[in-house]
């Protein structure tokens, strides 16, 4: 994890007048330890690993604690559930592509989307300040093979799939 990240939160908590305690620093280390998304859910199951007494509300507050420090993003694939991003405190602008199949998310950059995003929101009297594109999509291997290895994997792994409109 980025020292940075740790000390941005610390301020931010001490200018909330809040304290710094172990299970924060444990929740915080479990959100960052791995370059992916997570559900609130996933990140208990996380800090769990790391200190056992960690408790779900503390990881509720201190999800929202991160999220309001901009540190994480609580984003929305389209599955009903509140899922959230690391790497938004070190690339801000950045775009996901969900399968409505088998759950799998791609996560993209496209300085194509950021030109428009600047050219529409200037248009319309306002400065970008951040983008964030979802795009629901097929994947192709279900559709061309009969088979996705995504969809598979997610479900012998217990990861959630998405709810089909």
């Amino acid at each position: 994890m980025d020292s940075g990240i740790q000390e941005r939160l610390t301020d931010f908590i001490r200018r909330k007048g809040l304290r710094q305690t172990r299970q924060r620093d444990t929740i915080v280390s479990a959100a960052f330890s791995k370059d992916e998304l997570f559900s609130a859910d996933e990140l208990f199951e996380r800090a769990r690993k790391l200190d056992s007494k960690t408790s779900r509300a503390t990881v509720y507050r201190t999800l929202s604690l991160m999220v309001e420090a901009n540190l994480l993003r609580e984003i929305d694939l389209g599955d009903n559930q509140a899922t959230y991003d690391p790497k938004f405190a070190v690339k801000p602008s950045h775009n996901h592509l969900a399968c409505i199949d088998c759950g799998r998310v791609v996560e993209f950059e496209d300085s194509h989307l950021e030109l428009l995003n600047d050219c529409v929101t200037r248009r319309m009297g306002f400065k970008p300040v951040q983008q964030s594109v979802r795009i629901e999509a097929n994947c192709e291997q279900l559709r061309l093979k009969g088979r996705c290895p995504n969809l598979i994997a997610t479900r012998l792994t217990g990861r959630r799939l998405r709810k089909k409109r």
